[in-house]
């Protein structure tokens, strides 16, 4: 590790020091006023966080032990008029040199002994949303439009210097008519609820949490009922067992309310593993692969039904089943994906998947570039992106849709923007068709999200 006044610079945006006009003197000779870094040395020192020499020297290049780093971090964390996202930064700081920090008798795991052990964070935020298909004769245009607005809670307890406790509350309400009733009911509910234990390269979930893979969203996008066992550094394994509704997926939950459709003692077991490398100071790729197994009898309900079906001139229904067997009753799905990072401001990310266990819409795939990203802790950050996304049904089972939707194949656009601290604004556009259906569908998608 060398002092450099890089080093310098980066305590100094964890005090907060970068962020204040700076008007204390510079105690060392070495540091000439017209520096780049002058004001931010001056002020570190002034605050008692960074000591020179003797000699009234800074030596910025000198190589220094992390003990003396540590030192630096300690003063730091000593610090109480600081930012969330300040302090979020010491924490990491403090997470690394903890070894360190415990031998100059700084106890890292009560940096918050006088905070309360429970935190809440949560965001309110308006979606808008309006898709047009085409009808089944492809002579006329389907259009729907949709108004959600969500409030969401997401308090952390802390239990003790590993193990912490989390949840989610969700509360819905749809705004397609005065009264807000729509055909979505408004819903209050306990999206997730799970203990957590973080350990050196080990950490551990139980309970109903994000189930969030690696894929970027390719096969799933939801919630998980049970356990979650990850191992590693930059080379990650991940192992999930527990149970998955199936009700809002597009494989099943199209035909819940038939008399052979979806029933709520379908719902399905998981057993899964990933294996993911990223080690963004090494490596500008990264990558893994997965391997997912999924079983309920709802698979076998949809053999003499039509998924995404369309009604003939006849009225019949036509479509495609979920496997040629009727009898098949589980899904395996294995995917890849990749991703290279050409800076710190541009990506190209791709993922593929297969169900090898269905022989329609069953196979899934993704390509993205990425520029830049809003965050919402920076006014006037902002990050766009453009790609190619095609779900198949049986493959995406519970894939992200915002814009498109599974079952769909076509080009994808978005952009967001934070307008204000805490503020994000986001948008994107979908232009494709129907996998099996070649209706022409697109959608404009909007959201207005507001943290805290």
């Amino acid at each position: 590790m060398k002092k450099t006044l890089i080093s310098a610079l980066t305590t100094a945006l964890v005090v907060g020091a970068a962020s204040t006009t700076f008007a204390a003197s510079n105690p060392f000779s070495d540091v000439p006023a017209d520096h780049w870094a002058y004001d931010a040395v001056a002020q570190l020192a002034a605050d008692g966080v960074i000591e020179g020499y003797g000699d009234t020297t800074f030596q910025g290049d000198k190589n220094i032990t992390r003990y003396e780093m540590a030192q630096m971090v300690a003063k730091a964390m000593a610090k109480t008029d600081v930012s969330a996202a300040d302090k979020a930064m010491i924490d990491k700081l403090a997470a690394e040199f903890a070894d360190e920090l415990n031998n100059l008798g700084v106890r890292v795991s009560n940096l918050e002994k006088h905070a309360d052990m429970v935190k809440w964070n949560g965001q309110a935020r308006y979606t808008y949303s309006s898709r047009r298909v085409q009808d089944a004769n492809k002579d006329d245009t389907d259009r729907s439009n949709k108004d959600e607005l969500l409030f969401r809670l997401e308090p952390t307890a802390e239990v003790n210097d590993h193990w912490s406790v989390k949840a989610r509350l969700d509360a819905k309400t749809y705004m397609d008519s005065d009264d807000g009733s729509s055909k979505d009911d408004d819903e209050v509910t306990l999206a997730r609820a799970y203990a957590q234990g973080d350990y050196k390269n080990f950490q551990v979930q139980l309970g109903k949490f994000g189930f969030y893979t690696p894929e970027q969203g390719l096969v799933w996008d939801n919630e998980l009922s049970g356990a979650k066992l990850t191992f590693g550094n930059d080379l990650k394994a991940s192992l999930y067992a527990g149970r998955i509704d199936l009700s809002d997926s597009k494989a099943v939950g199209t035909y819940k309310t038939t008399d052979t459709g979806y029933d709520k003692n379908d719902t399905a077991n998981l057993q899964g593993i990933t294996l993911q490398y990223d080690n963004a100071a090494k490596s500008k790729l990264s990558g893994g692969a997965a391997y997912y197994h999924v079983n309920s009898d709802a698979f076998k309900t949809l053999e003499d039904q039509s998924v995404n079906g369309l009604n003939d001139k006849s009225g019949k229904m036509v479509g495609v089943s979920y496997a040629n067997d009727d009898n098949e009753d589980t899904a395996d799905i294995w995917s890849v994906n990749a991703a290279y990072k050409f800076d710190r401001s541009s990506k190209l990310s791709a993922a593929y998947a297969q169900n090898t266990k269905a022989d329609n819409l069953d196979k899934s795939w993704q390509a993205f570039y990425n520029y830049k990203g809003a965050q919402a802790a920076n006014k006037g950050s902002w990050g766009a992106y453009a790609g190619y996304r095609y779900l198949g049904t049986f493959a995406s089972i519970f894939g992200t849709q915002d814009a498109q939707t599974v079952g769909a194949k076509g080009w994808e656009i978005g952009a967001d923007y934070t307008p204000f601290k805490n503020v994000v604004a986001s948008a994107k556009y979908f232009s494709g068709e129907g996998i099996e259906s070649g209706r022409d569908a697109d959608t404009l998608w909007g959201r207005l999200d507001f943290k805290f």
